[in-house]
């Protein structure tokens, strides 16, 4: 028997867990997990902003052919007009100067500058809204009005994230339906769009409760979250949701690499740090010799940083480097169980019995209490 109250998320969403599965980017998201998530009752997702429109379309409807279960497609927001990219032939250089011993060190050559390094925001914005699923989520700012309106007449879900409460507030009052609260322990990017993200470090046991307060929409809690326990904190301190990006990466339909996955699984899970080497925006990963030696010099801006940081990412991969990938985790990946990746359907029915236990020990604990 389902225990879960549906909240106004669940209603809306049509979902039977208060369960949202975190959008990678980068290659790292998959139609198979997507599918798995949203067919166990959550709602899953998929990372859409390194692809152009037309795969963009097709990955919408690689989802809907596999389950009619609602699901997310998610962008980065270019709010710093990076989708419009440019470096002349000097900056290129400079640029690329810190990695071509790399470059070397994989056997590859010297890149040349690419016409873009991102594909067109608005391109991708059209095909998102085309496809038409069920949530629209999105990271690093708030979509244009006249999206945010086309949601709303599409009956499309809009779903932010905000790392502090003032970037809550932002989100609603612009008219966007729900919030990610994003604590600094989450994997990957650190998606801060009103101040540098270095000053938006909060954690989700001290972000959660300022941002349910803050706001009306409904809440979705992320970081540090990968058991059941964690979900039944966050639902205690305000949140309809939550989501879990460390957890679902390290599952098996994940769109990750094995040597990935065998760290996020593996004895040094733990060892994460912040850095800006990968995509030139600050992020969080499992250390490596490429974060740690590129992390001392300048890097390029985004998403020039990541262009380039890319060529090296598919030759490190085909090599079994992973000393020279970028290896995205949060700091929930201890709470992970140790050897062989679970199946995201196994890894679902765990969280959600682990989730049942912790809301049903504190609920004996209440009792105990009542009766001394």
């Amino acid at each position: 028997m389902n225990m879960w109250k549906r909240s106004e998320l669940m209603r809306r969403l049509d979902l039977s867990l208060p369960l949202v599965q975190g959008p990678f980017g980068g290659g790292l998201s998959s139609v198979d997990l997507a599918v798995a998530v949203s067919e166990a009752g959550g709602l899953g997702s998929f990372g859409v902003h390194h692809l152009e429109a037309a795969a963009i379309t097709a990955v919408a409807a690689d989802i809907r052919a596999r389950s009619a279960r609602p699901f997310a497609l998610n962008l980065w927001i270019p709010h710093d007009g990076s989708d419009e990219a440019h470096a002349d032939a000097a900056q290129f250089a400079a640029y690329l100067a810190p990695l071509a011993p790399y470059f070397a060190e994989l056997g590859l050559p010297l890149p040349t500058p690419p016409a873009r390094y991102a594909p067109p925001y608005a391109q991708q914005i059209d095909a998102v809204l085309a496809a038409r699923p069920a949530v629209f989520s999105f990271v690093y700012g708030i979509p244009a009005a006249d999206v945010l309106a086309r949601c709303r007449e599409l009956d499309i879900f809009t779903l932010g994230a905000a790392t502090t409460p003032a970037e809550a507030l932002a989100l609603v009052q612009a008219g966007v339906d729900g919030v990610v609260a994003t604590g600094f322990e989450a994997g990957g990017h650190r998606v801060s769009f009103l101040r540098p993200a270095e000053d938006c470090l909060t954690g989700t046991l001290a972000l959660l409760p300022q941002v349910a307060d803050a706001v009306a929409a409904p809440v979705v809690a992320a970081g540090g979250i990968a058991d059941g326990r964690g979900i039944a904190a966050a639902l205690a301190l305000g949140a309809q949701a939550v989501q879990i990006g460390t957890g679902f990466l390290a599952c098996r339909e994940s769109g990750t690499h094995d040597l990935h996955r065998r760290r996020l699984l593996g004895e040094d899970a733990g060892d994460t740090a912040l850095t800006r080497a990968f995509s030139g925006r600050l992020a969080r990963g499992l250390r490596n010799r490429f974060m740690h030696e590129i992390g001392a010099a300048a890097t390029a801006p985004y998403p020039i940083q990541g262009w380039l940081s890319g060529r090296l990412r598919a030759a490190a991969i085909a090599q079994g480097r992973g000393d020279l990938m970028s290896l995205w985790s949060g700091q929930s990946a201890p709470l992970l169980s140790r050897g062989e990746p679970l199946a995201a359907a196994d890894y679902i029915a765990r969280l959600m019995s682990q989730a049942q236990q912790a809301i049903a020990r504190l609920g004996s604990l209440a009792g105990r209490q009542e009766q001394e």
